[in-house]
């Protein structure tokens, strides 16, 4: 068996290609900017290694002894600059994967349009484009929407299904694409490097259905069991498509605008280059594949930390959003990592929460008043946190010692809340990270968020600076707050 490297491993394609991968035999290393998501996600048999496209001297570790690397980068998230990205790391992997001896890329890129494509479309054949310039052989798999958790058209209709019983939309509901389980791509991925004579070339992959988006959303409302009323109208441009979704979905702004972007093209496989003519499979119908993202989700267990899209720090509800709206808030301290850790481990009940306790308070009572458990559990203990404990309103739900907590929100909410510390060494002391995640369920949890953005961006910038303040309260030196810089 192979020796495979799976680039953008924590992606919703990676993360579900690396188990199957190592089922298959093959010796895995998982590789992420963020090292600690991936050894989050508990793979039993694989490596995790930390690489960045963007920073070649961090690639040529991760590359080196592999004899295939599986390319899912993209950085359509990253804003109107997105192309210049993915050109830059295509370059940076192809020339470091050419001084390490690889022997083959498999790279996942989009279908293509037959007239002028996308800005996003595009982007994804000139990356396929840059890594074949190079010596590697490459395998370039183009597929349409991928219907699986995470995928951002998946949840785009996720969104505006549960959140919108009539819909206004635009002409590109009646676009044509073929849309593919996730689990069918993946079967195709995993079967390339035994597929003789499947290096140097481009295939394409979709579902056996051609349906229109109109179709999709209406045949998602079926299987959920809802009643969807569809008003396509002629004034919504792209651009105001991608405005109306970001406030009517989670789906973040910066996924929405090159999406729709390509939306507005059919996007149907080439018959010439189906890759089902080499791998032949029983493909599952779009309702099918719904219906598969659905019940995976409900068999996924609490993950180690908050993670996009977790099921369980959804509370498990099928109508709350993958994505989520939040807040980070990064702090420098040079008070040492364990004194900062004894400070965030005793936050809240009598020892409050250091900032805006008012505030805390009141949420307390209006969560009491509608029914929720409010502040009264307080905690079990000063100073100590076991998974499982109460806190307030929260919950633990995972516990790094000297690292990270993380807390789940037991609070009345129109969605679900994740509220995450950690706590990381650096040269001169700590850097103190406060991540809040708020995933809406219907437009009442989007018009929460909005109402209450402006106070839970306070709240949380004020924490970050009091857990600085109290930690340096318990060293000799004082220096005052300093917002941490990348």
């Amino acid at each position: 068996m192979a020796r495979v490297l799976v680039l953008g491993a924590s992606g919703y394609v990676g993360s579900h290609l690396i188990p199957r991968l190592v089922e298959r035999g093959h010796q895995v290393r998982a590789a992420g900017r963020r090292r600690g998501t991936l050894e989050a996600r508990g793979w039993v048999g694989v490596e995790t290694v930390r690489a960045d496209a963007l920073d070649p001297e961090s690639l040529m570790g991760p590359l080196e002894g592999i004899d295939i690397v599986y390319y899912l980068i993209h950085s359509m998230a990253s804003g109107k600059d997105f192309p210049e990205l993915d050109r830059r790391a295509a370059t940076h992997v192809r020339d470091a994967a050419a001084r390490a001896g690889v022997g083959r890329f498999i790279y996942l890129g989009g279908l293509q349009p037959r007239e002028a494509a996308s800005l996003h479309l595009d982007s994804r054949r000139e990356t396929g484009e840059v890594l074949w310039s190079g010596p590697v052989p490459v395998t370039e798999i183009r597929a349409g929407i991928v219907v699986g958790p995470g995928s951002a058209a998946f949840e785009v209709i996720r969104d505006l299904v549960y959140h919108l019983p009539v819909m206004v939309t635009p002409r590109w509901v009646d676009s044509l694409t073929q849309p593919i389980a996730l689990d069918d791509l993946v079967e195709y991925l995993v079967r390339l490097p035994e597929t003789e004579g499947s290096a140097g070339g481009i295939y394409d992959v979709g579902g056996p259905e051609t349906l229109r988006y109109r179709d999709m959303l209406t045949r998602f409302a079926q299987v959920i069991g809802k009643r969807l009323l569809i008003v396509p109208v002629p004034v919504l441009t792209p651009r105001l498509s991608s405005y109306w979704l970001n406030l009517v979905t989670a789906v973040p702004t910066s996924v929405a605008r090159p999406l729709i972007d390509g939306l507005k093209h059919d996007l149907v496989v080439d018959p010439n280059a189906d890759l089902a003519t080499s791998i032949p499979l029983t493909l599952h119908t779009y309702e099918e594949a719904v219906r598969a993202a659905l019940e995976a989700e409900r068999d996924t267990e609490m993950p180690a930390r908050w993670t996009e899209g977790s099921f369980a720090m959804r509370d498990y509800r099928s109508d709350v959003s993958f994505f989520s709206r939040g807040e980070r808030v990064e702090r420098k301290c040079e008070a040492e990592p364990e004194t900062v850790w004894e400070v965030v481990s005793s936050i809240g009940g009598k020892n409050g929460w250091y900032y805006a306790n008012l505030l805390w308070n009141l949420r307390g009572i209006l969560d009491r008043m509608v029914g929720g458990v409010g502040r009264r559990r307080g905690r079990r203990h000063p100073t100590d946190l076991r998974v499982g404990d109460a806190l307030d309103f929260w919950r633990v739900v995972a516990v790094e010692p000297g690292r990270r907590l993380t807390l789940l929100a037991e609070m009345r909410l129109p969605g679900t809340a994740a509220l995450e510390f950690e706590v990381q060494p650096e040269a001169d002391g700590s850097r103190i990270v406060t991540a809040a995640h708020f995933h809406p369920a219907g437009v009442l949890g989007l018009l929460y968020w909005y109402a209450l953005w402006p106070i839970h961006k306070r709240i949380f910038t004020g924490l970050a600076n009091a857990l600085v303040e109290r930690s340096l309260d318990r060293t000799p030196a004082k220096v005052r707050v300093v917002p941490a810089t990348d």
